[in-house]
């Protein structure tokens, strides 16, 4: 499941310095806005916050203020070496919105299972059916074809490659046979 609940606190300090305070303090600055919402600035828990970003296309029902808002990351800051938390983005959004992102969660899980099982490149399987899925040619969760093109495709690359292997084996030893033979004929000894 992509959501995750997360309990905000509300944030009156600003600038630079209440920054590094808030985060000293096991905390990210964060910006709630979105259409029909007036921008809200509040806190998030760092560990929880973490944790939920590693979940593909995760919607985090931020609790503040007596109300539960559905939100998706709109944009993340993380300190340039470190790659800590520094600052997060998120948009409100709506039921059918999170339930899409929930959907489409769910089928990146089930690729990456059907990847897993059939020994293919994970990377390899997503990027066909992410293809086949933006041009309609399938639904979210019809894997079972992602999985059969990617196999036609890794196929396709192991011959490929092994004729290229093939190939340059040969030259390799062409060259080597022509270093060790003569190229002019050997005088006959006497």
């Amino acid at each position: 499941m992509t959501n995750v609940n997360i309990t905000a606190s509300p944030r009156s300090e600003f600038g630079k310095g209440a920054s590094r305070r808030i985060r000293r303090g096991g905390q990210i600055p964060a910006v709630l806005y979105g259409t029909d919402t007036t921008l809200m600035h509040v806190t998030l828990p760092e560990h929880e916050l973490n944790l939920a970003l590693r979940k593909p296309r995760v919607v985090l029902n931020i609790a503040f203020d007596g109300q539960t808002f559905l939100t998706k990351p709109r944009d993340i800051q993380r300190d340039p070496v470190r790659l800590n938390l520094e600052h997060l983005d998120l948009l409100v959004i709506s039921k059918q919105e999170a339930a899409l992102r929930s959907d489409y969660a769910d089928a990146v899980a089930q690729v990456r299972a059907a990847a897993e099982e059939a020994g293919l490149d994970f990377s390899m399987v997503m990027q066909s059916w992410e293809e086949s899925v933006a041009n309609g040619e399938l639904p979210l969760d019809a894997v079972g074809h992602a999985v059969a093109d990617a196999k036609e495709k890794a196929i396709e690359q192991a011959t490929a490659a092994a004729a290229a292997g093939v190939t340059e084996d040969a030259a390799a030893a062409a060259g080597a046979l022509a270093a060790v033979t003569p190229t002019e004929p050997v005088a006959a000894a006497e």
